[in-house]
């Protein structure tokens, strides 16, 4: 019961922590949150998308970035109960962070068999920084990580319940259909387990085979799709293998060294490819982004502390000591998980990179709370008059002199264990509540331009306004205002694909220049006639125009300026 009660305690905070002012904070939706929102309300409403596919499988085309289709899918309940807003667009990200807390429990208790470990790591997760901020706003990797983590989950269970094994697979297939990175992590990840495992995979062929059948099914919609040169856009995008800068410098050394038969092999651009892999592959486990920093994308972290909190350090390495050394059975997942999930992050070129490499995020609190447990366990054994395990007492209390001595007598009063683990709990309160303080305080004002503040008081603005006049301009220079007149409208099907004029460039990707009479740029705005609204920067305002209306970040600072010419 007391356990239960407990559990209860840490989900209750963890919910807490994701929902509150969940609409506001962060203080907007970012295009991306845009996109998958209007998408699962197109979905919802009409069963198509915003280019007229219908129940897409494969991907969402969105504005050519093609989409995973796992997030839009899950937000599609959220928004049809909810409707089109910031909350129900963010609702499956902290359903994702919940769950993720829970199935971190359940793991944990696998690896260990033991209540207070898994307790611990539930608690860990549901207060890490890493894992709030990617739990209130719409990443699709939150939601692929606690799909990647309940494939782990229930893989491990299957070695006693065999027919487990499919519905482990059907959470790594949704994985893989929820975020790119996840295309490559989790079939790695099902791959490792399966040669660790594989004497017990082996032991019944039957659900096996019903499992290699299941993912041939749910994997078939996405062939074409990943066969076809759209599908290579975003990994050529970002990826180190199509940075020529490399190339250029294998070419460089080979001529400082004579074109010697030797440079070809030293100089080799593929072992420079190698090397800038590495180099990437490893960032992703450096101390100024897991303890002081975090991700340089504001969006991905507050900026003021790292993806995990300072005091996880000395833990973090208990952990890994101890699991060494006791060689518990989780060990070896845990090295496996580990060490797959930075691969696709190692090969994109701006590292570390706290979005792609999320999945990994329960494995540290997993292994922290194992630290944090044993370190309990040695206190305990370390200054108790009898050791748990047999081992000598301790030399605090080993002669007649110190038994009687007034710092013991003060030290039985007020035991040294609890001195020491109420050092640690307020350490750890100053660090967490010096993080709430900043993110919910601090971060929606210093970082709003981030997440395209002022966009919906302007769209707002704007709709209320237009009748009035003959044509409206939006500048384009915060990026993808189309999106965010489909999203607050909101436009139906039928409307968005009436009013919409686009086009679509040799990569793929798709420029909305209209809706109806409101365009997007200034093309055609020194042609018009008639009464114009315009839309612009502070320092976009051309002659003729008179200043009506402004919208203001949280800060103060003007974000947009709307004016007019009669």
């Amino acid at each position: 019961m007391k356990r239960k009660i407990i559990f209860g305690a840490i989900l209750l905070l963890a919910a807490s922590l994701r929902l509150y002012k969940l609409s506001g904070i962060p203080p907007s939706l970012y295009w991306d949150e845009t996109s998958l929102g209007y998408n699962a309300y197109l979905i919802a409403t009409s069963g198509y998308d915003e280019h007229s596919e219908f129940l897409p499988l494969a991907r969402f085309i969105a504005f050519g970035d093609n989409k995973p289709p796992g997030y839009i899918y899950a937000a599609v309940p959220a928004v049809f109960f909810f409707g089109l807003n910031e909350f129900s667009v963010r609702f499956p990200s902290v359903v994702a962070g919940l769950s993720i807390a829970v199935i971190t429990f359940l793991l944990t208790k696998e690896f260990f068999n033991n209540n207070k470990i898994a307790l611990l790591s539930c608690y860990f997760l549901a207060i890490s920084p890493w894992a709030i901020q990617f739990s209130r706003a719409a990443f699709e990797a939150n939601l692929a990580a606690c799909f990647n983590l309940l494939g782990v989950y229930l893989f491990l269970r299957s070695i006693k319940c065999r027919r487990l094994i499919v519905f482990s697979i059907v959470c790594f297939i949704l994985a893989f259909y929820t975020f790119n990175a996840n295309r490559i992590i989790s079939p790695l990840i099902m791959l490792g387990l399966s040669i660790v495992y594989m004497k017990n995979l082996i032991k019944n062929p039957k659900w096996l085979i019903v499992s290699l059948l299941v993912s041939v099914v749910m994997i078939l919609p996405s062939i074409r799709y990943l066969s076809d040169r759209e599908s290579r856009v975003r990994f050529q995008e970002v990826s180190i293998f199509n940075n020529f800068e490399l190339i250029k410098v294998s070419n460089n050394r080979i001529a400082l060294d004579n074109q010697a038969w030797w440079a070809n092999l030293i100089h080799n651009r593929r072992i420079i490819y190698v090397y800038d892999f590495l180099k990437h592959y490893f960032d992703n486990f450096s101390g100024r982004f897991l303890f002081t920093h975090g991700d340089v994308n504001p969006r991905l972290s507050i900026q003021e502390i790292g993806e995990l909190y300072i005091w996880d350090l000395p833990f973090l390495l208990l952990g890994i000591y101890w699991l060494v050394r006791k060689r518990k059975k989780a060990l070896l997942p845990l090295i496996i998980w580990m060490l797959i999930v930075p691969i696709p992050a190692g090969m994109a070129r701006e590292t570390p990179h706290a979005l792609r490499i999320v999945s990994i995020l329960s494995a540290y609190q997993i292994i922290i709370a194992y630290g944090v447990y044993m370190f309990i366990v040695i206190i305990k054994r370390g200054f108790s008059n009898s050791s748990t395990s047999g081992e000598p007492k301790s030399d605090l209390v080993a002669t007649r002199g110190v038994l009687t001595s007034p710092c013991y007598r003060l030290v039985s009063r007020f035991p040294l264990k609890f001195f020491m683990l109420s050092v640690i709990c307020f350490l750890l309160s100053v660090n967490f509540f010096y993080y709430l303080h900043n993110y919910y305080i601090h971060y929606p004002v210093n970082w709003s331009g981030e997440w395209q503040y002022g966009y919906k008081e302007m769209v707002s603005s704007v709709l209320k306004m237009q009748d009035n006049y003959d044509s409206v301009f939006v500048t384009e220079a915060l990026g993808r205002p189309y999106i965010y007149f489909a999203f607050y409208k909101p436009y139906s099907l039928e409307e968005f694909l009436y009013a919409r004029q686009s086009s679509r460039d040799w990569f793929g990707f798709w420029t909305v220049s209209a809706l109806g009479k409101i365009k997007f740029g200034f093309a055609g705005l020194s042609a018009s006639s008639g009464k114009t609204l315009l839309v612009t920067t502070p320092d976009g305002l051309p002659g003729g125009f008179n200043l009506i209306h402004s919208i203001k970040a949280p800060d103060g600072k003007e974000i947009f300026i709307l004016a007019e010419k009669i």
